[in-house]
């Protein structure tokens, strides 16, 4: 069996690293691995690669930055030629970015079947990019593996029932390979000063709130007034409108500490000693989640409902900074922890599906 796998995002590369190792046990699964380059800063790409032991790519398409049509355009001429080339049996997307709507796309064009890693999840909002990117590929996928029961009780809801299957979440898998690791290697509060439970990790990178300057401003002056140390490594989207608000992004300004993307391990070990961490990260809310660190959501919405409702994580209106100073201070530890997630072997239960499915690829 030939499987042709794409990916160009920080989470993606986190996903795959889980699946691809389970996929080549098998000496009867050739994976071809694509790189489109969406995440191409050395910090949030190279890496990720080295670190996790991810097999070079086959394909590095090296797309780069770009309006989401133009991205996604691009991806999809270059996504074509290396499927028509390599003719697999199958193609692996995970999540909701560009990369995955366009290797997608490309590949229903050329009717070759899709298996999408991470379907169901909605926030309800078309307003957002990655939204319109869940909705179609799950549309467009043979076999949908959904993180939670509720994700894929919301494809039935659509009608798509077959090939449906919950697995558990992927990065469930690597937070507990990786989290003990991360704590032995990682020097990172050390090298930030940072004393257990008493600074807070931040993550800002949605369109909504950086493209937003006084949304983006209201967000800034909340960091500010939360009374302890805020980390936050920059996505170079927000780095670039942080500029225009004449915030400097290199150096510690009050509480406040600016720093580069971290590499996985240092940053699971950062969120893991945090008092709280606040984003509007899809995948970040679901670490919290996995590290038991409350988490709040700079978000009107969340595909992550589950952990709202578990009050491990909660949302709040990012223009109005009292009311998240507010939801920050009383963010806390929960004394009931449901199991979410699956119990960390999503990656074996997705091989083992993938293979029934193409048993004699």
């Amino acid at each position: 069996m030939k499987l042709v796998t794409v990916i160009g995002a920080r989470p993606q590369f986190i996903k795959a690293c889980m699946v691809s190792k389970r996929l080549r046990q098998d000496a009867s699964i050739q994976e071809v691995l694509v790189h489109t380059g969406q995440h191409y800063n050395a910090n949030m790409s190279d890496v990720f690669f080295d670190q996790l032991n991810i097999p070079k790519p086959d394909y590095h398409l090296g797309i780069g930055s770009g309006s989401h049509g133009e991205q996604t355009g691009k991806m999809l001429m270059e996504l074509e030629q290396v499927l028509v080339k390599e003719n697999p049996d199958a193609v692996l997307v995970y999540g909701d970015t560009n990369s995955t709507i366009a290797g997608s796309l490309a590949s229903s064009k050329l009717h070759i079947p899709i298996i999408h890693v991470e379907s169901g999840l909605r926030s309800f909002n078309r307003r957002m990019p990655e939204e319109i990117n869940r909705i179609v590929t799950d549309h467009l996928s043979s076999l949908l593996f959904c993180p939670t029961q509720a994700a894929a009780a919301q494809l039935k809801s659509e009608g798509i029932t077959k090939g449906v299957y919950a697995t558990g979440d992927i990065m469930y898998d690597a937070v507990l390979h990786y989290k003990d690791i991360a704590q032995e290697q990682s020097t990172i509060l050390n090298q930030l000063n940072l004393t257990s439970k008493e600074y807070y990790v931040a993550t800002i990178h949605r369109a909504e709130n950086t493209d937003d300057l006084p949304r983006l401003a209201a967000i800034m002056e909340s960091f500010s007034k939360l009374g302890k140390k805020v980390i936050l490594p920059l996505h170079p989207r927000t780095k670039k409108q942080l500029q225009l608000l004449d915030s400097p992004v290199s150096d510690k300004k009050g509480n406040l500490l600016f720093i580069d993307p971290l590499d996985y391990f240092d940053m699971l070990a950062l969120m893991s000693q945090a008092k709280a961490i606040l984003t509007d990260s899809g995948g970040v809310q679901k670490e919290a989640y996995m590290l038991r660190i409350p988490c709040v959501t700079l978000r009107d919405e969340t595909e992550w409902i589950e952990t709202v409702e578990s009050h491990w994580n909660q949302l709040v209106d990012a223009s109005d900074p009292a009311a998240i100073v507010k939801t920050v201070h009383q963010a806390k530890e929960q004394p009931v922890y449901p199991a979410l997630f699956g119990d960390g072997h999503s990656a074996n239960q997705i091989y083992t599906i993938i293979r029934k499915h193409f048993p004699s690829s």
